[in-house]
């Protein structure tokens, strides 16, 4: 086996662990949390799918299914951190900026470079490819929190407010399905999914 393929192989069974990295959301339909591979998945066919509602007609897919496929990898290294967590979502960036320096150094050079180049867009969000695989990434833990009826946002008191004010940036990639996210998260406030706090209301 040459180097270059020893290093790719590497990286694959390395990656295998994200199958074991546990997320904060229960799965829609079975009594389960998600694993980030399995989010990783989701929001990849959501990407496919959603494309036709962002923003930017000539954004590249290619780029958004690269980004929303290895954005969580870091995740083996320095672990999960719920987006509503400010705290601890700035004391983690370390880790994770340390952990893509291990993980993608698995790779061949070039490969290493463009997945970190990649993974440091997806971060930044200021790239309309970033913007799309962001809003993807957020929109799916909130759909399935609205068919759990509401679990992560319950155990961790999180309120209507906070949905939307961390949210909101899912507008910058479409506002077809910030509209849709809105509705959600009104319909959750109306079921008693989600807390609404003082009486915020969309």
């Amino acid at each position: 086996m040459n180097n270059r393929l020893k290093k790719q192989i590497d990286f694959i069974a390395e990656i295998d662990k994200l199958k074991s990295i546990f997320r904060q959301s229960k799965l829609a339909h079975v009594s389960r949390f998600e694993n980030d591979a399995e989010h990783s998945w989701h929001i990849s066919v959501m990407a496919i799918l959603l494309l036709e509602h962002a923003n930017d007609k000539a954004i590249d897919l290619i780029k958004i299914l690269k980004m929303v496929l290895i954005h969580d990898i870091v995740e083996i290294d320095a672990g999960v951190v719920i987006i509503y967590d400010l705290q601890r979502r700035n004391e983690i960036i370390e880790k994770e900026n340390a952990a893509a320096q291990r993980l993608f150094g698995i790779l061949p050079d070039d490969q290493r470079d463009e997945f970190i180049s990649l993974w440091k867009e997806f971060e930044a969000k200021e790239t309309n490819e970033a913007k799309f695989a962001g809003a993807v990434d957020r929109i799916e833990p909130i759909l399935l929190n609205y068919l759990n009826q509401g679990y992560t946002w319950q155990k961790n008191n999180i309120t209507s407010k906070q949905v939307f004010e961390r949210n909101r940036q899912i507008q910058e990639a479409s506002s077809v399905l910030w509209e849709y996210v809105q509705g959600i998260i009104n319909e959750s406030v109306e079921k008693g999914y989600l807390k609404n706090e003082r009486n915020y209301y969309l």
